[in-house]
């Protein structure tokens, strides 16, 4: 099978090329048109475009600064750069830190209500039971008083009667009455009762009233 050869092919159809375009240079040169060389056309092309357009460096002033607009003396500060990460970290924490203090303080107001109510509470409770007391000893007070009173009126019978009958009653009665009863009485009206009285028993009553006396609170 034939094979046509591509390298001869190639050389045939440059060769073709070259010669159209020898013959259009030909047929320009003799109609009287000039032939620009190729380095001439790419300098006249570049005289043509027109100069590439800077723009002028904006308006600024040291510091940062850049003027509001022509022939303004005002001047503006650039816009502030955004806010860091650790700087939004931090205001974060110090805003949490607010509002935990602003709760602590909150409680701490409200356990001084409590507290206040408590004592307030407690101080009444106080005067309440002060008052208690104090009707209570009055009480005991006027019993007190209701009870002397009694014993006197019976020391007062007593000293009236003539020491014998004063001695026989006395022997009858129990020992803690005859104590409180002798105890009331003057010694002129007392020694002429215990006189009368057996010696075991006057003997007895003697040494009770004595230590019932020992035993009393000084100033009584």
């Amino acid at each position: 099978m034939f094979k046509p050869r591509l390298l001869p092919l190639a050389i045939i159809a440059m060769g073709g090329l070259f010669l159209v375009k020898s013959e259009n240079i030909i047929r320009s040169w003799l109609r009287g048109e000039a032939v620009e060389a190729p380095s001439v056309a790419l300098a006249r092309a570049a005289d043509i475009a027109p100069p590439l357009a800077i723009a002028p460096p904006a308006d600024r002033s040291p510091g940062g600064f850049r003027r509001l607009g022509p022939g303004s003396d005002s001047l503006a500060p650039d816009e502030p750069s955004a806010i860091s990460q650790a700087e939004r970290a931090l205001l974060e924490q110090l805003r949490t830190r607010r509002g935990e203090l602003e709760v602590r303080e909150q409680s701490i107001v409200s356990r001084e209500l409590v507290l206040a109510a408590a004592e307030r509470r407690l101080t009444q409770r106080i005067e309440e039971l002060t008052q208690l007391q104090q009707r209570l000893e009055s009480m005991e007070r006027t019993r007190g008083e209701r009870e002397e009173a009694g014993w006197r009126g019976l020391v007062r019978t007593y000293e009236n009667m003539r020491p014998r009958e004063a001695a026989a009653i006395f022997e009858e009665l129990e020992l803690p009455v005859v104590i409180q009863i002798l105890d009331r009485m003057g010694e002129r009206k007392m020694a002429p009762v215990i006189g009368a009285m057996r010696p075991e028993k006057a003997r007895i009553l003697t040494a009770e009233l004595a230590r019932h006396r020992a035993s009393r609170p000084a100033g009584e």
